[in-house]
C-alpha cells in the first residue's frame, strides 16, 4: 500500500500552472507514452483549450516509488474563486506557483488567503525562470511580504521553495544545480506535505467536495475521506447541518491513477474517491456510517458579487437556430449547473420566463452561457448587474483591486479613464520593461463592467489588467459604467442590403454584413455620436433603363465587429439585450418598436 499525500496547485492566471503538472505527469511511473503528445492535458474542456485558462478543478495522481500523490489543478481566475474554496477541505498542503517575473499578483493573494484559512503549509514554485529579465530573489522577497501581510503563521513562512521551468521542464531548489526533470520538485512535495493519519477502528467521515456527472454512472460525489474506510455496496448515511438525513448504498468506488479513473473495491483515509450510487447528495454533505452520523462543517464559499437576468428568446426570428428553447428546458439545464457550481445562484419564479443567475464575475457567468449556447440552447440576457448588500439604513457595494499594466505613452489617457469611473490609486509600480508601468487601483465592481472593450481601444490591445475581490464598502451615489456612443437600429425586418450598409459606414461601425437576417429593434452597429439612430438597412440601390460609364460606383464594406459574449456584455446599456442562439450573437433593445422606446424614456 503506497502512502498518500494530498496536494492542490494554485497560482494567478498564466503563470504556468497547468504546463507544470503535464511535466509533474510525463514523471510519473504510472504515465502511459500515447498521452505525450498533447500538450496542457489537464485542460480538457474545450473552452480551456480555446482561451488557455483553467475553468474547473481536475484531478490526477502520480506515482513514484513507494508514494502516491493526489494532485488537484484549480483554476487561475478570480471569477471561478469557487472551485478553489471547496478544494482546500480535501488537501495537505498547496503548491503556490508564482511567475519568476512578475511575482505575486491579485489571484496570488487570494488563493494564498484560503489556504491559509484551512491552515495549510504552502510550498513555493518560482516558475519561469528561463525568462529574460527573470528575478528570482526580488519575487521570493515580495512572497515573503504577501505571506506577512496575510499573518502567516512561523511554519507557513518556513516555507520550502523550488525554482523550475515548466516549459522546459527543469527543477532544483537551488538556483545554481537546476536538474532537467521534475525529481527536486516531486522530492519536495513528498519531504513537505503531511502524510494523513490512519486511526484504527474510526468510523466513517467523508465529506462531497465536488460532484461530477456520468451518463452510465450518474451523479458522482468526490471527496477526501477523512476517517475510516469505504466498501463497494456499503450503506452510508448522507447528512447535512439542514437537518437532512437520508440512506444511500454505494455502488461503485473509484479513484485516480494518472488521468484516469479506476475502480476498486474499497479505500481507506486519506485517499481522494469518486463513489456513484447517491444520486441526491450536495455539496458539503456528510457521507458517514450509522455510529456516527454528525455532519463535518458545510464548506465556506464567498458568496456573488454579479448577477444578470435570463429569459427565453421573444425575438422575431426565435426559434430557428436552437434546439432548446422553452423555460422548462432552461431551468433544468441551470439546475443540473447549480448542483456542481456551488458558487451560482439562481432566483426563478414558478411559470416566470425569467431567472435571475448571480456568480462572481462576467467571466464566471459568460463561461456559463457560452456551454448552454454551444449545447444548442436559445436566450436572452440582460446586463450585468452588480449584487449590493443592505446593512440597516445602509447600501454596500463591492470593490475590487485593480492592476494595470501599459505602456507608458497610455498613462494619461488610462488614469483620466479610471478617475472617470471613480477609481482610487493606490501604487505606481515600475515595470521590468523600459515602456511600461504598472497602476494599482482599488475600484467599485460597477466600473468594471463594460470596462475591457474601452481599455482595449485605449490601449490599442496592448494593456493587461487582473482584478480580484477586495471587500464590501457603501455604495457611492454616482453613476458609472453606462456607454457613451449611441447604436444604430434596424427599422424593419428583412435581409441587409450591402447597398444600404455601404452608406450606413459614415454614421458608424457595423455589426452585420451583407444578406444577414435583421428585424426591427435590433442593434446593427455603433453611433460614431452619442445618440440612438433608427435606421433602413433593407434598401437596394434603384434601378432605371438608363446606362452610363461611371455612374456605378464600386461599393467597399469594411469588415464588420464581430461580437462575442464578453463584448456583448461590456457594450449593452440597461435598455438593451443580448440574444444568443448556437448560430449567432445578436444585440436587441428591450422595446424592439420606437414607439415603444418613446413612451419607455416617459
Amino acid at each position: 500500500m503506497k502512502k498518500i499525500k494530498n496536494i492542490a496547485v494554485i497560482a494567478h492566471v498564466d503563470h504556468g500552472k497547468t504546463t507544470l503538472i503535464d511535466k509533474l505527469l510525463r514523471s510519473s511511473t504510472q504515465f502511459k507514452e500515447k498521452n505525450n503528445k498533447e500538450n496542457r492535458i489537464m485542460d480538457s474542456n474545450i473552452l480551456e483549450k480555446e482561451r488557455g485558462i483553467t475553468i474547473l478543478s481536475k484531478h490526477a495522481s502520480i506515482f513514484w516509488k513507494k508514494y502516491k500523490i493526489n494532485i488537484v489543478d484549480t483554476p487561475g481566475h478570480a471569477d471561478f474563486g469557487g472551485e478553489v474554496e471547496r478544494i482546500m477541505s480535501m488537501v495537505d498542503s498547496v503548491l503556490l506557483i508564482v511567475d519568476s517575473l512578475e511575482g505575486p499578483m491579485p489571484q496570488t493573494r487570494f488563493v494564498t488567503k484560503k489556504s491559509f484559512l484551512y491552515n495549510l503549509n504552502p510550498i513555493v514554485v518560482i516558475n519561469k525562470i528561463d525568462r529574460k529579465n527573470s528575478r528570482p530573489e526580488w519575487v521570493l522577497n515580495k512572497i515573503f511580504d504577501l505571506f506577512i501581510n496575510l499573518n502567516a503563521n512561523e511554519k507557513q513562512l518556513d516555507f520550502p521553495i523550488v525554482y523550475t521551468s515548466a516549459s522546459l521542464g527543469t527543477s532544483g531548489t537551488d538556483l545554481k544545480k537546476i536538474k532537467h526533470n521534475m525529481i527536486p520538485l516531486i522530492k519536495t512535495i513528498i519531504n513537505h506535505t503531511p502524510t494523513h493519519k490512519i486511526k484504527k477502528n474510526t468510523n466513517l467521515k467523508l465529506q462531497i467536495s465536488q460532484i461530477d456527472y456520468d451518463n452510465y454512472l450518474g451523479n458522482i460525489g468526490i471527496g477526501k475521506i477523512k476517517s475510516g474506510k469505504i466498501k463497494k455496496n456499503q450503506t452510508v448515511y448522507i447528512k447535512n447541518n439542514k437537518n437532512k438525513k437520508k440512506i444511500g448504498k454505494v455502488n461503485k468506488i473509484l479513484h485516480y491513477c494518472g488521468l484516469e479513473k479506476i475502480e476498486i473495491k474499497k479505500s481507506n483515509a486519506g485517499e481522494i474517491v469518486l463513489i456513484s450510487g447517491l444520486e441526491d447528495i450536495e455539496i458539503s454533505d456528510t457521507i458517514c456510517d450509522k455510529k456516527d452520523i454528525k455532519p463535518f462543517p458545510d464548506l465556506s464559499i464567498d458568496k456573488p458579487t454579479v448577477k444578470i437576468f435570463l429569459s427565453v428568446n421573444t425575438s422575431p426570428i426565435a426559434g430557428k437556430e436552437g434546439k432548446y428553447l422553452t423555460s422548462r428546458q432552461i431551468l433544468n439545464r441551470l439546475k443540473q449547473e447549480k448542483s456542481k457550481n456551488v458558487s451560482l445562484e439562481i432566483d426563478y419564479k414558478n411559470n416566470s420566463n425569467t431567472f435571475c443567475i448571480s456568480g462572481r464575475g462576467e467571466l464566471h457567468l459568460s463561461i456559463l452561457i457560452e456551454t448552454m449556447r454551444r449545447e444548442g440552447f436559445e436566450m436572452e440576457l440582460s446586463r450585468p448587474k452588480i449584487i449590493f448588500k443592505k446593512d440597516k439604513e445602509k447600501i454596500y457595494e463591492p470593490y475590487e483591486n485593480l492592476i494595470i499594466d501599459i505602456e507608458k505613452k497610455h498613462q494619461g489617457s488610462i488614469m483620466n479613464f479610471i478617475g472617470e469611473r471613480k477609481g482610487d490609486l493606490k501604487n505606481i509600480i515600475s515595470s521590468n520593461e523600459k515602456n511600461r508601468i504598472c497602476l494599482d487601483y482599488n475600484i467599485s465592481s460597477r466600473a468594471l463592467i463594460g470596462f475591457r472593450s474601452e481599455f482595449n481601444n485605449i490601449t490599442s490591445g496592448t494593456g493587461i489588467f487582473y482584478s480580484s475581490f477586495y471587500k464590501y464598502d457603501i455604495k457611492k451615489n454616482y453613476k458609472i459604467g453606462q456607454r457613451k456612443n449611441g447604436v444604430l437600429i434596424s427599422n424593419k425586418r428583412g435581409k441587409a442590403l450591402g447597398f444600404s450598409l455601404f452608406s450606413l459606414q459614415e454614421r458608424g461601425k457595423l455589426f452585420i454584413s451583407h444578406g444577414e437576417e435583421v428585424y426591427e429593434g435590433q442593434i446593427i452597429g455603433i453611433n460614431n455620436r452619442t445618440n440612438d439612430l433608427t435606421v433602413n438597412c433593407l434598401s437596394g440601390k434603384k434601378l432605371t433603363n438608363m446606362r452610363a460609364s461611371g455612374t456605378d460606383e464600386a461599393i467597399n464594406l469594411i469588415n464588420p465587429i464581430t461580437i462575442t459574449l464578453e463584448k456583448a456584455f461590456n457594450f449593452i446599456n440597461d435598455d438593451e439585450l443580448i440574444e444568443i442562439t448556437p448560430k449567432k450573437i445578436r444585440l436587441r433593445k428591450k422595446y424592439l418598436t420606437e414607439s415603444e422606446r418613446k413612451k419607455y424614456k416617459k
